[in-house]
């Protein structure tokens, strides 16, 4: 994707311009001259060496690769009026720039403990504007407004870029944002960062035509996230492989962001470890599309939750969004009674209120459904919980179940939910074929719900065990094929169609 030959022209070493690798001198205006002498001579590498540079903001352009060699450290300045009083810059930026690169085996890091310092020294003084740091916010926490914690890189409707190899740490919000870019290659790259909270490990805006491949993230927020902010544009063509992902969110989400949309995106290989959330997360909420969706070879231990799929509509000025065409194949998922990141620095926000185990669900809002679901080859088992001062609902109670049609879409969106496995609501064309739910200790709920089901089809469908009945509850489905259920004692009233 990017010329190598656009990058062999010369090499221009940061030190020449007068960069000092002392972990002090902030050398932003030494690195800056040596990438615009890169693009000035029509493209080359700038090259930092082994030691600690201290960064303010830098900005790329056109035709330019930054290579970090081994042992070399991109060091964010911890001075929060280096990245602008106002909104902070990212760290690093690109805008409307093409053939750009960040490689070599080195590592940026932002530095956040020290600015999170700077940040809370300006607050308490009255030097920085924040109306949300003394606020708690949805999700019952106090923290500076994100404008007032700079990204590590932000990229800007820019076109052909590549991300290789390099260490990305340390940051106090999103740790890349790439908006609005295409032909994008990111390839083996890792991201650590539980510093503080938003800490997304890579976000795609908008993007189109991106393999991100062979990655690892450690993050206090979603790990790999893609996002449709523009309404008028989508996410299209991405493919995601061989990465390993630990989220204090969810590990691959698609949304919440939804106002374009996404179409044609394969994500397969993942493993996903203590992640507090979903390992699979799909939401249109905002009146966007979202289809042809296809993503395979999940395996998920010590995660919050397996699966979680939600058309909503949040954004009042629009319509409800499409979700139509998603099919997931050959998942395994661990899923515990605790919380999954409770040994981490920065945990995810614990939901306040005692709960059961919380299932898989695929939801979609009344008139308006989610269509065209296909899952094949799932296993999902629960640890079980047991919690006698829950109320725990009867089959002639599913209308108390709150819909939340405006709600943050999450797998814990509805609060207590009737069945430990599955819960489907609003749903047409649905396949769901050589599928295991089990759980290890104890669960008296009911293993899974149908509800307001066109055209259900469950082939080879096995419930490990039950203590309660019925083991499964259509109702209102219409058009239900049943094909090789294993059920508990194999009985017709193991099912209750209402």
């Amino acid at each position: 994707m990017l010329s190598s030959d656009l990058f062999a022209q010369k090499n221009y070493l940061i030190t020449t311009f007068g960069a000092k690798p002392d972990g002090i001198t902030n050398n932003a205006v030494a690195i800056q001259k040596a990438i615009d002498a890169a693009s000035l001579n029509g493209g080359g590498k700038v090259i930092v060496p082994a030691g600690d540079f201290v960064t303010g903001v830098i900005r790329f352009k056109s035709g330019v690769e930054i290579s970090l060699e081994q042992n070399a450290r991109l060091i964010a300045t911890p001075r929060r009026l280096d990245y602008g009083l106002q909104k902070a810059s990212a760290l690093i930026i690109a805008d409307h720039v093409s053939h750009i690169a960040i490689t070599g085996k080195g590592t940026i890091d932002g530095n956040a403990a020290n600015l999170l310092v700077d940040i809370y020294r300006m607050l308490n003084n009255g030097t920085l504007e924040d109306k949300e740091w003394k606020t708690y916010n949805e999700w019952h926490q106090l923290r500076p407004a994100e404008k007032n914690r700079p990204h590590i890189i932000d990229f800007t409707a820019c076109d052909h870029i590549t991300i290789k190899n390099i260490t990305i740490k340390n940051g106090l919000c999103w740790i890349q944002d790439y908006s609005g870019c295409s032909h994008m290659v990111i390839d083996s790259i890792t991201v650590e960062s539980n510093t503080f909270l938003n800490n997304d490990g890579i976000d795609l805006d908008d993007c189109k035509d991106v393999k991100l491949t062979n990655s690892s993230f450690n993050v206090a927020d979603d790990g790999i996230c893609l996002k449709s902010y523009n309404a008028n544009s989508c996410c299209d063509n991405i493919y995601i492989a061989n990465c390993r992902i630990r989220s204090s969110a969810s590990a691959f989400k698609l949304g919440t962001a939804s106002h374009g949309g996404f179409k044609h995106i394969t994500v397969k290989n993942i493993q996903v470890y203590d992640t507090f959330r979903s390992a699979i997360a799909l939401e249109t909420v905002d009146g966007g599309f979202l289809q042809d969706i296809n993503i395979s070879n999940i395996v998920a231990k010590n995660t919050g939750n397996a699966i979680f799929i939600r058309r909503g509509q949040r954004n009042p000025k629009a319509a409800p969004g499409v979700l139509k065409g998603i099919t997931i194949n050959n998942v395994k998922a661990e899923i515990p009674a605790g919380k999954p990141d409770t040994d981490y620095e920065m945990a995810g926000p614990a939901e306040p209120y005692p709960h059961h185990v919380f299932p898989a669900s695929i939801t979609g809002i009344p008139g308006y459904p989610v269509v065209g679901i296909t899952l094949n080859h799932i296993e999902i088992s629960y640890e079980g919980s047991s919690v006698p001062e829950l109320k725990e609902y009867n089959p002639d109670e599913m209308d108390k179940i709150p819909e939340k049609i405006s709600g943050y879409p999450e797998f814990s969106m509805f609060g207590e939910l009737p069945a430990w496995g599955l819960y489907m609501r609003h749903a047409e064309s649905v396949v769901l074929k050589d599928i295991k739910l089990s759980y290890l200790k104890s669960d008296k709920r009911i293993a899974c719900v149908f509800d307001d089901i066109n055209m259900l089809s469950l082939n080879n469908f096995k419930i490990a065990k039950t203590e309660n009945y019925p083991v499964i509850l259509f109702r209102n489905v219409k058009g239900k094929v049943l094909k090789d259920l294993q059920l508990p004692d194999g009985s017709k009233a193991a099912i209750q169609v209402k």
